[in-house]
């Protein structure tokens, strides 16, 4: 089986990775030669492109290594070192030739900050830029799912995530691709609520699915949850473009699961384009 490109890829210039310190590089050469091992055409370093906005989290809702960028109960996100990470990929475009290596970023919240990220880069000039929702209001902060749940009915956390997307498709057109839609139900408190069952939000999910739909855009397969229901409910609200993105933070985990997620696709009627980084469509 060919695998398509694998286009949500972090290295160490995400902040969560830990960032580009000393200890931590040689992250993107390792997601570039496990490419190229595993027979990869193509992968794109969606880098993390977070503006703070008051985020609140819990300390237990974060890695050890991220704790240090919690303050007072906010986390202080640095930018992303823009010049050094164009670098790396100049490095790794020279040290591996036969792997096609984009650049992009994971935008969060790009509805809220856009004129902030186009003041940092030129969105324009990257060959992917994948919009991704991680936080919700709270008064005047934002907190992530996973923060909400200790305070808010898991129902109520769910469909306000789902309601907020929308908002974030027509709120900007500088992302062509939504990722992990449902990055609410990764930390879904399972003990008190009792199993995750997207059939409960089947309604705001669609509804969430045609916005993007009607906007054009692709809904990301995000390898990190792999379901069947997703491509279905796509399909089925008029979906016409899917992307691949393992979500990897590592190098391990680049394209996991990916051929499972194109048997899926495939079943509801996706096909490649004629390059490796292409949209599958239908």
């Amino acid at each position: 089986m060919d695998l398509p490109a694998d286009t949500h890829v972090h290295s160490e210039w995400s902040w969560d990775t830990g960032g580009p310190t000393p200890a931590n590089l040689g992250r993107m050469e390792r997601a570039c030669a496990r490419a190229v091992r595993i027979g990869l055409p193509a992968i794109a370093f969606t880098e993390h492109l977070d503006f703070n906005g008051r985020v609140r989290f819990h300390p237990d809702d974060l890695l050890p290594h991220q704790r240090r960028l919690l303050h007072d109960g906010y986390l202080e996100v640095p930018a992303l070192d823009v010049e050094g990470w164009l670098e790396a990929l100049d490095r790794c475009r020279r040290r591996f030739p036969e792997l096609q290596i984009l650049s992009g970023v994971e935008f969060g919240q790009p509805h809220l900050f856009e004129d902030d990220a186009r003041r940092l880069l030129d969105l324009d000039a990257l060959d992917r830029v994948n919009g991704s929702l991680h936080t919700l209001a709270v008064g005047g902060d934002r907190a992530e799912p996973v923060t909400l749940y200790r305070s808010w009915p898991a129902d109520d956390v769910m469909t306000a995530y789902l309601l907020e997307v929308p908002r974030m498709v027509d709120g900007s057109q500088c992302f062509e691709v939504v990722t992990h839609l449902d990055y609410a139900a990764r930390t879904w408190p399972s003990v008190a609520a009792g199993p995750f069952d997207p059939r409960r939000f089947e309604e705001p999910f669609r509804a969430a699915m045609r916005a993007i739909a009607a906007s054009g855009r692709a809904l990301e397969m995000n390898t990190r949850r792999l379901s069947s229901w997703l491509p279905q409910w796509w399909a089925e609200e008029g979906g016409r473009a899917i992307s691949f993105g393992s979500d990897a933070h590592d190098a391990e985990h680049v394209a996991d699961g990916f051929p499972e997620a194109v048997a899926m696709v495939e079943h509801f009627g996706f096909r490649p384009g004629r390059a490796p980084a292409d949209l599958w469509t239908r």
